[in-house]
């Protein structure tokens, strides 16, 4: 907590009060972040390649992927150092909504190391089996969704996008449909992760807007005029959201097509745990659905799937997720990639408007 440290001078150098704003702390976390991303990336990089920590890819997916084997693989740390890091200098620690978050993202990463650490020392895509994944993200899930509960007064009541006076109090039953949201993010993250930077603007995007949303919700004043839950102590988690969004656009860099490193499921799974608790603590978790909605059709046309060939033996989609049915309908990969960022923004400019609307 360097902030603190720096604001106990505010009396002798009166220039240091401005760590007391959220604002600046949001500021100068993303800068953080980023320059730690940007900075340490190389070295991150060449030390997966040491450690022949390479991408296997699966035999029937397009052929075009081929070429993509052997790139680095469990580029998703670097996310999560330079999400970290920034966390102890800038943000408040003793923000019991702070810790929830970085218990999650932190949990859900440790889940997704386990998983690629499989994959790459056997050399395949099996990894982690899929029972012990989702028992793991549901333990973590669910435990911090109770203790937020139980000790820190977590509102259990959902009201709905586009509704002012629409809510329902789920009391403890709100334990099963939070940690629904988290896993459900999780893992719809971790399938959109296909293509060279598909997965991570989409995730720059929702976080900067749970950021936003975060610090609505955390200030009084302004959260009852718009008529929007008051979440306190939310505020700290803003400078966290833009941690979390320089952090991705500091892997792009080196994620954008022709990818020099792939996040892995450490990534993918660490920041759609973040995304979905994000939305969880500011009362946006049906509108999770919209603002990532890109998520949501990746891991629908997989589920659609699946069900299809099971009943009738027969495929919706040339290929499953979706942004394999585009390539192989003769689409470029940077052209999917392109337009999905672009869904990306409407669908987060059209999640701010509820902030007005409901």
């Amino acid at each position: 907590m360097l902030y603190q440290w720096l604001y106990s001078f505010a009396d002798q150098i009166s220039f240091l009060n401005v760590f007391r704003y959220i604002t600046v702390r949001t500021f100068v976390s993303f800068f953080t972040s980023f320059f730690m991303a940007w900075m340490w990336g190389p070295y991150f990089i060449n030390h997966l390649k040491q450690k022949h920590f390479g991408q296997s890819i699966r035999e029937d997916g397009p052929q075009t992927h081929k070429k993509k084997a052997g790139t680095p693989t469990m580029g998703g740390g670097l996310i999560l150092l330079s999400i970290l890091i920034p966390c102890l200098l800038w943000v408040d620690l003793l923000n019991p909504l702070v810790w929830s978050v970085l218990v999650i993202t932190a949990g859900f990463g440790l889940i997704g190391y386990i998983d690629d650490y499989l994959k790459v020392s056997k050399k395949n895509t099996k990894g982690l089996a899929g029972k012990v994944r989702l028992l793991g993200e549901f333990v973590i899930s669910g435990s911090v969704v109770f203790v937020l509960i139980r000790f820190f007064e977590l509102s259990t009541v959902v009201s709905l996008p586009f509704a002012k006076n629409i809510s329902f109090d789920l009391g403890y039953f709100y334990i099963l449909f939070a940690t629904l949201v988290i896993v459900g993010t999780a893992n719809a993250v971790n399938l959109t992760d296909g293509l060279d930077g598909l997965a991570i603007v989409p995730v720059i995007i929702s976080a900067s807007t749970l950021g936003l949303f975060a610090y609505v919700a955390g200030h009084y004043s302004i959260a009852t005029y718009l008529q929007i839950p008051h979440v306190i102590g939310a505020g700290e988690l803003t400078p966290v959201a833009a941690a979390m969004a320089a952090a991705g656009l500091g892997f792009l860099w080196f994620n954008t097509y022709p990818a020099q490193v792939f996040m892995g499921d450490v990534g993918s799974l660490s920041i759609g745990g973040f995304l979905g608790i994000m939305a969880v603590i500011t009362r946006n978790e049906l509108l999770m659905s919209l603002l990532g909605g890109v998520f949501v059709v990746e891991a629908l046309s997989v589920i659609t799937q699946v069900i299809s060939f099971k009943l009738t033996g027969k495929r919706v989609f040339k290929m499953a997720p979706i942004h394999h049915h585009f390539e192989l309908k003769g689409l470029t990969e940077t052209k999917i990639i392109v337009r999905f960022w672009i869904i990306s923004i409407l669908l987060a400019v059209l999640s701010l408007a509820t902030l007005k609307l409901r």
